[in-house]
């Protein structure tokens, strides 16, 4: 081994080495720059550091230094056993006048060699031959989180992760809420793709602040008519339950006031029952400018439930049915029949509902996996996820960012894992980000987003981001309880068929030369008004899913059925808090 530095000062766990000025190595090794690993040789281990500072300012002239270099102590390699181990923290500290050299390729692969159920995402960025591996179960358990600025290779870092995850863990449950559409592809027959076409979700599964945000389109709601609603509410649930009892049983029927619902109890009601339970107390009132809320509200009802947008919560609204089985099994792939991901795809609901429904979704997979004590682990991975869980306690919809927080503190206790995918870190709320104990950072420019890292990281990974906003594309710094030590490291190439692809991107390279003529135009505005009507449109992405649907020529591209929305109304984080 050559030496190219000796300890000079010690001072917790950090230490400062001088870099000799004749290093007994070639110039191209000596590399001892910021964020490179060095090792420092004392007594029966070796500690593992990482430089952090190089300066040559305030060397005398009598000093055999060209450099001073501030490390941080990391870990250290046992070297008593017959195979060296790696651990974190420091137990022999160094000493002035310490051996310190580049850490070897060899120590390396000790550092991060693969110890129990791993999985590889790349390589390192200090020695491209070794692989970087991360612990799953680390970082399943105590959540996970992927940051980075649009265009640096995030959605394809997710697309990574999960697969290499469902490679490992195949028995474990994964929903991804898709919100750009882009992730339908990237998991072949393994995973499920659910889209306001295909999907079921009762409007009864909803609470009462998840209703009441569906009625009135995301804007706050009248108070006298949240009154009416959350008394009649619960009567018509006790209906629904009565009828039943009745027609089952043959018993008795029981006042259904006394049958002990609430507004939140997740058990069918129909609409029809509750309107007329509405139109009866309408019915009693004397003054006719009384009734004027009633109807209102009526209305309302009405409205939303004709709407084909919504077809997914209310069809059969009047024929009811205990469907919350066959819903959650179909959610959240119970049994999962070799389909075990379902990726949930956004971008065509109603952007005035898209709150209410990643509310419902993830309070039922945690409230699932409460009642069910954990025994089916689900990871439930949140793109964009600062559109749900924001900072501002004034921006977006209270009860998501509610659902969102209790699975990100409690979830890990009942086998419901996080993982938050976002270009904008620091609008995230703070205390759902903590929760996550493995986080891989891309690049980032925005100093809010940088500030928020650091206070999110220990001191030790705290330095590594200075890289942070001059990292290439697929460059990623990994730290926490998944990785071995603060990295930085490459993904690794992503097969052709597992790269994210959004529904408007595809095919529309060779439409450009192929012309876009009156008929083009034609057959975008068909599957656009198709979108907003319960006609079924040739070549929908509903369709598409199913193999050899694929028909539309080559001069009408694939579109995502949000087409024309204006990105600005598909913002959410423009509702008040309730």
């Amino acid at each position: 081994m050559t030496v190219f530095g000796r300890v000079i000062s010690v001072r917790g766990s950090l230490a400062r080495v001088g870099l000799l000025g004749k290093a007994r190595m070639p110039i191209s090794d000596m590399r001892a720059t910021v964020g490179r690993f060095v090792s420092i040789r004392c007594g029966t281990s070796t500690i593992v550091a990482m430089i952090t500072e190089v300066s040559c300012e305030n060397l005398s002239e009598g000093d055999n230094y060209m450099a001073v270099a501030s490390v941080d102590l990391l870990g250290e390699i046992l070297n008593a056993s017959e195979r060296p181990k790696f651990q974190r923290g420091v137990t022999n500290y160094p000493t002035i006048g310490d051996a310190v050299d580049l850490i070897s390729s060899e120590e390396l692969r000790t550092i991060y060699a693969p110890n129990g159920d791993q999985i590889n995402v790349g390589n390192l960025q200090q020695d491209p031959g070794v692989t970087a591996y991360v612990d799953v179960e680390e970082m399943l358990s105590k959540h996970f989180a992927v940051l980075g600025s649009t265009g640096v290779g995030k959605s394809t870092g997710v697309s990574l992760l999960l697969n290499e995850i469902l490679q490992s863990r195949p028995n474990l449950r994964i929903f991804l809420l898709d919100v750009h559409n882009e992730y339908g592809r990237c998991f072949g027959d393994r995973a499920v793709v659910l889209n306001p076409r295909n999907l079921k979700l009762p409007f009864w599964l909803f609470n009462f602040e998840e209703i009441v945000d569906v009625l009135f389109g995301g804007r706050p709601g009248v108070p006298e008519e949240l009154d009416i609603l959350a008394e009649v509410i619960p009567i018509a649930k006790g209906v629904y339950t009565q009828y039943q009892s009745a027609d089952r049983i043959g018993l008795k029927r029981v006042d259904p006031k006394q049958v002990g619902y609430t507004v939140d109890t997740p058990v069918p009601y129909r609409l029809v029952d509750l309107i007329s339970l509405i139109d009866e107390r309408m019915g009693k009132l004397e003054n006719r400018s009384s009734r004027i809320i009633y109807h209102k509200l009526i209305s309302r009802i009405e409205t939303v439930r004709n709407d084909p947008r919504y077809a997914f919560m209310f069809d059969n609204a009047n024929v009811g049915g205990d469907t919350m089985a066959e819903v959650i099994s179909h959610l959240f792939r119970l049994p999962a029949n070799g389909k075990p991901m379902t990726v949930m795809q956004l971008a065509g609901f109603p952007a005035e509902v898209i709150d209410s429904v990643v509310s419902v979704l993830c309070r039922m997979a945690f409230d699932f996996g409460l009642w069910s004590d954990g025994v089916s682990p689900l990871l439930f991975v949140c793109e964009e996820a600062h559109r749900y869980a924001s900072a501002d306690r004034n921006i977006g919809f209270g009860p998501t960012r509610k659902a969102v927080s209790r699975i990100a503190k409690e979830g890990r206790k009942y086998g419901v894992y996080l993982g938050l995918v976002t270009q904008r870190p620091a609008e995230l709320d703070a205390t759902i980000i903590s929760q996550c104990n493995t986080l891989f950072t891309m690049r980032l420019a925005n100093d809010r987003d940088q500030a928020l890292l650091r206070a999110a990281v220990s001191d030790a990974a705290a330095n590594l981001l200075s890289f942070v906003p001059s990292l290439g594309t697929r460059e990623v710094l990994a730290f926490g309880e998944g990785v071995a030590l603060p990295t930085r490291l490459r993904f690794k190439e992503v097969p052709p068929h597992q790269l994210p692809r959004s529904e408007a991107t595809i095919r529309t390279a060779p439409s450009i030369t192929a012309g876009q003529d009156l008929h083009f135009v034609s057959a975008v505005l068909e599957r656009w008004r198709g979108a907003t009507s319960h006609r079924e449109v040739p070549n929908d992405p509903a369709y598409n899913e199913r193999p050899g649907a694929r028909t539309m020529s080559v001069e009408a591209p694939m579109l995502q059925p949000s087409l024309g929305l204006d990105p600005d109304r598909f913002s959410l984080l423009k509702k008040p808090l309730r």
